[in-house]
């Protein structure tokens, strides 16, 4: 997962005029200002670009570095986030916002241990900042430091962070029940942030094939669907793969940058930005194919899921979806990954209570995680 944003706010400009520059102290300022109004409204290319003007006005200014980097840090350029506030912080060693910034954009480039002696300098400076505790404890997660990470979310929920959120990341290391769910805001988010490079990096790095897996089948036996939908579709890349077999193809996803660049691939009738269970409730029409590749590792609970395609399924529809295994001891587990895995015997028992017949399985990696494949279970399902 993707460390948690150290501060979301840009810092005020210092009112320290230089002498002798009074003309670019007041057009810097200006930039500086509409910056701020910027980035506070979400406009992070126009703020960057205000920031960015400033700056070349009154070079090597450390509020200006730090506010500079922290949009480049939304942008998405985690590299001259880094070398931005690494700038900042050589002028203010102990500016707590630029520390937590840069510890961010590191832990976004995978530099975990680097970015935890940017998390330990700004504690230093004020240990009552509850998102730099869940930063933290996210660091050390990933660092395999499960027993530090359980301390620093719990100090994150004791200073008043998202308790919701930070009860999640504990339970993924507790081993207590897990939540039915993960928070809403924290899965729209990651995805949010995950769209620009989503592609390259489940292909690519991860080796994921779970589209593949589940429509192959289908088309070497030559079926074919009058109404299809694509259950939490990402950019796209099962819908490519649905699109022969279909006569019309819907999708839904609850990511607002995945729903955009699912539209722009093209093979879809409709995308819609929606929870899935919400979407599948009011659906307008039945569907004869629902595919959810890789989705349910952010679900959790899946009777919701299944009572809402029973719903929207005609008869002998199929229904076809991977999940992470566990074992038949639970019905579904979260992982120090935040990931859910579901167990076969849970999905079974799912099958007979809302009027489906389990007609294929099959078991897979559906990914690798830390160069090592993570165990999947993918199954195919007849409405009766």
């Amino acid at each position: 997962m993707r460390p948690i944003v150290a501060g979301g706010r840009a810092k005020l400009y210092d009112r320290k005029k230089p002498a002798a520059m009074s003309g670019n102290f007041e057009q810097a300022r200006d930039f500086f200002v509409q910056g701020i109004a910027h980035y506070q409204a979400g406009r992070f290319p126009q703020a960057e670009r205000d920031f960015a003007a400033s700056l070349s006005l009154l070079p090597g200014r450390a509020s200006t570095l730090t506010n500079l980097g922290a949009t480049r840090l939304k942008l998405g350029k985690f590299q001259d986030a880094a070398d931005l506030l690494q700038e900042a912080l050589a002028q203010e060693p102990g500016n707590v916002e630029a520390l937590g910034h840069r510890a961010t954009a590191l832990a976004e480039l995978g530099e975990h241990a680097q970015a935890l002696v940017c998390v330990e300098r700004a504690l230093a400076v004020d240990a009552s900042l509850a998102v730099l505790w869940t930063l933290r404890g996210n660091l050390l997660k990933e660092l395999r430091r499960f027993d530090q990470a359980r301390e620093s979310f719990e100090k994150a929920i004791a200073l008043g962070a998202d308790n919701e959120l930070n009860r999640y990341f504990l339970a993924g290391l507790s081993g207590q029940p897990p939540p039915a769910s993960p928070p809403r805001d924290y899965v729209e988010g990651l995805f949010d942030s995950y769209a620009d490079d989503f592609e390259p990096h489940l292909l690519h790095v991860l080796n994921y094939r779970a589209p593949e897996l589940l429509i192959e089948p289908l088309a070497r036996d030559g079926r074919s669907f009058a109404r299809a939908l694509d259950l939490g579709c990402g950019t796209g890349l099962c819908g490519v793969l649905m699109r022969p077999l279909s006569g019309r193809l819907d999708a839904v996803d609850l990511s607002a940058n995945m729903v955009a660049r699912s539209v722009a691939r093209n093979v879809y009738d409709s995308v819609q930005q929606a929870d899935l269970v919400e979407y599948l409730r009011s659906a307008a029409r039945r569907y004869e194919l629902v595919v959810a590749a890789d989705v349910f590792i952010y679900v959790g609970a899946l009777e919701a899921v299944f009572a809402g395609v029973a719903q929207a399924m005609e008869k002998d529809g199929v229904f076809c979806f991977s999940v992470e295994s566990t074992s038949d001891d639970m019905d579904y587990e979260l992982r120090p990954s935040l990931r859910y895995a579901h167990s076969p015997g849970y999905i079974r028992k799912l099958s007979v209570q809302y009027g489906f017949e389990i007609t294929r399985t099959s078991v897979h990696p559906i990914r690798d995680d830390q160069r090592s494949p993570v165990p999947g279970w993918f199954a195919w399902l007849n409405k009766l």
